[in-house]
This record gives structure tokens, sequence and C-alpha cells, in this order.
């Protein structure tokens, strides 16, 4: 009986995007228009480079928010943590592909190019201003 020795699994988040790997070149043309509760979601794509371009910060806001919470539902055990923004970017490269996330018109977040997603200075100001408005 021989033995089979096999090197270690390479450590990864439990909860990590598994995808196998994709073919490169991926290009993509398309312009959508998406209305979510009367406010409208741009979606255009040239080649590997795409734009999401939400119309304001307030609607950034809801749609990032999530579910409304239920204060009566029990607490969720403590789990591994998850970055959304770094899954997405890492999507983005494996893809081969630029996402830019602008709010009315200016870059807030970059994926897909660098170790981590670039927020820019926009971003910063919309989140802070997002605290001050009701």
């Amino acid at each position: 009986m021989a033995l089979c020795a096999s090197a270690p699994a390479a450590k990864t988040h439990p909860l990590a995007l598994r995808l196998p790997p994709l073919a490169s070149g991926l290009e993509i043309d398309a312009r959508l228009t998406v209305t979510i509760e009367g406010d409208e979601l741009q979606l255009v794509a040239s080649g590997t480079y795409l734009i999401l371009n939400v119309p304001s910060q307030r609607v950034l806001d809801k749609l990032t928010s999530g579910p409304p919470k239920d204060p009566n539902a029990p607490p969720r055990p403590p789990g591994p943590k998850i970055d959304p923004l770094q899954q997405l970017h890492e999507l983005a490269k494996r893809l081969g592909l630029m996402l830019e996330l602008r709010v009315n018109g200016k870059s807030y977040v970059t994926f897909g190019e660098g170790k981590r997603p670039s927020i820019t200075f926009h971003a910063v100001l919309g989140k802070i201003g997002s605290f001050f408005r009701g």
C-alpha cells in the first residue's frame, strides 16, 4: 500500500468566492438603466471598463444599507469577517474588468486595479455629508 503525500491546502476564507479560472479577453459593450423606487441607476460598459452611476449619495446609502433589522431578532453569532468591497475587487480582477462606481457623475470607488479597491476623496466627502442629511 503506497502512501500519497499531498501539499497542504492553501488557507482561504471560508466564505470567499471560489471561481474557476476564467478566459481572458472578456469584453462587454452595453448600456442599461435600472429604476429602483423612482431612482435611475445607469450601467455603461465598453470593452473591459464598466461604470455604474448612482444618482445621489442618498440612493447609494439606501442600496447599501441592506434589509431592515428586526429589533426582536436574536443576535447572530460572530462569524468570519467578510469585506464585500474586497470580494468585488478580486472578482473584477479575476474577470479582467475595471468597475468604477460613480455617484452623481463623480468617481467614488474603482475595482479591478491594484491590491485593494481605490476609494476617492469624493466618496469620503459624500459619506461624511450623508451623516448630516436627514
